[in-house]
């Protein structure tokens, strides 16, 4: 039986309220090299999963131990959405953690201006989106484009991109991604 590394890792560190770069920040590593992981774009050796888990703080021991919550509940009511991000973004998220699931689906809010940062973000895997309300500045590679209700998008996130509301109402809207990458 093999043994998801990047899921278990994604689930642990979500439990502890950690984003990937704070987790990176702690174990002394760069926050590609998470996403890397929990991608499983990238196998860790034993010393280095020891050194991130460090970060958290929890043991090799415990971290192949946990069970989490089951996977196969189909059904959410809007109250047990999880927030996984506060503040002028917020993230819902469907399911407590996405601990072997191939597929995250947020239902996120940008209040006016709020924006994901000048950097842009990068990941593996792919993600898209479509606004139901406000509008919202997409930026993927040199390519921007401002989207309103009903506006959709659709990428490779391996491609350098930003996300930032535009105009005076909150933007609203709907997005997967693949793998998970919160």
């Amino acid at each position: 039986m093999s043994v998801d590394v990047g899921a278990r890792l994604r689930y642990v560190r979500g439990l502890n309220g950690l984003s990937q770069r704070a987790l990176a920040k702690k174990a002394g590593i760069t926050n590609s090299t998470i996403s890397l992981i929990e991608s499983n774009a990238m196998n860790p050796s034993v010393g280095a999963l020891k050194r991130i888990l460090d970060g958290i703080p929890i043991g090799l021991a415990e971290f192949f131990a946990i069970e989490p919550e089951d996977a196969n509940k189909p059904f959410y009511r809007a109250d047990e959405l999880s927030e996984i991000g506060k503040g002028p973004i917020s993230y819902l998220q469907i399911g407590d953690n996405l601990f072997g699931r191939a597929l995250q689906i947020l239902k996120e809010r940008y209040e006016p201006g709020a924006d994901t940062g000048r950097v842009p973000l990068v990941h593996e895997g792919q993600e898209g989106g479509i606004i139901l309300s406000g509008r919202l500045e997409v930026t993927v590679d040199d390519q921007r484009r401002i989207l309103g209700p009903g506006d959709a998008y659709y990428f490779e996130s391996r491609k350098p991109h930003r996300f930032r509301c535009v105009g005076p109402n909150p933007c609203e809207l709907v997005s997967a991604c693949t793998p998970p990458s919160f």
